[in-house]
């Protein structure tokens, strides 16, 4: 479904504020999968969604999505395949309309070039059914707006905006982080749920371990702008958090990373 072949990416090029974002990235995300991401800060995880949305263009390499070559497609084109949450519960939604208004465009978006955007009783119904399996007691508040919502429920329904027509791919953006405890819980069992129901092609970003152990076929590990590790399920499965710790471990032995690095990766991960 994805395809990057030797992705490169530097920020500010020749200059005194020169960053290589990403470096020689190659990678296949096959129909279905479900792959996880972990780094540290400044490691090329969100440089990596902004490439395959089409937020910015790769210096050098090709950018596929099932099959065809999206390397200098505009973003707002490819939107129509692929669906992003964003950290913020915020940014994925619009506020002054309501529930069934947000969930009215989104299930629009992948339609005819002018839609009749009309919320009839029987669209109501779906949405209201839709709704419901959020368990969060939505399912009578659709004409609430969005802007009154919590930060938990809000993310939920923009989780339920993005796979609501069922995207190619769906890509994540540690969107359970600015979350309370119990909030992020319940986002990431929806989660969990919606990619397995729908058999969803998604990259989820996230700064816990243990979510990149629990969720997915595969997890990435970026350091520097390189993909260091691809963890398979069967590993996954035999892992544990000190697992991966031990791993930046290694990696701090083979470059010579300071403690530092590592009570870093700690504080970030645990």
């Amino acid at each position: 479904m994805i395809q990057l072949s030797n992705i490169n990416k530097i920020f500010n090029p020749g200059t005194v504020n020169e960053v290589k974002a990403l470096t020689n990235i190659n990678l296949e995300v096959n129909n279905g999968d479900f792959v996880t991401i972990i780094g540290t800060n400044g490691s090329g995880k969100t440089t990596l969604l902004n490439l395959i949305t089409g937020s910015f263009f790769p210096d050098t390499g090709i950018i596929s999505i099932d099959g065809k070559n999206v390397t200098r497609e505009k973003d707002y084109k490819r939107a129509r395949y692929i669906s992003r949450v964003f950290q913020n519960p915020y940014s994925g939604s619009a506020p002054k309309m309501t529930i069934a208004e947000n969930l009215l465009i989104a299930y629009t978006r992948n339609g005819h070039r002018n839609p009749v955007i009309s919320l009839t009783s029987k669209l109501r119904n779906y949405f209201r059914e839709q709704v419901a399996m959020l368990e969060m007691q939505l399912e009578d508040r659709l004409d609430n707006v969005v802007g009154m919502l919590s930060g938990g429920q809000r993310q939920a329904v923009t989780l339920l905006m993005a796979v609501l027509k069922s995207p190619k791919v769906l890509l994540l953006d540690e969107h359970t982080a600015a979350l309370d405890p119990k909030s992020a819980a319940q986002v990431i069992s929806l989660t969990k749920r919606m990619i397995e129901e729908k058999n969803l092609t998604a990259i989820m970003i996230t700064h816990s371990m243990q979510q990149a152990l629990d969720l997915g076929n595969r997890t990435l590990m970026l350091y520097k702008g390189e993909i260091i590790d691809d963890i398979s399920a069967y590993e996954k499965r035999r892992l544990t958090v000190d697992d991966l710790l031990g791993k930046f471990s290694d990696l701090r032995k083979r470059e010579k990373l300071t403690e530092d690095v590592l009570t870093k990766l700690k504080s970030e991960y645990i």
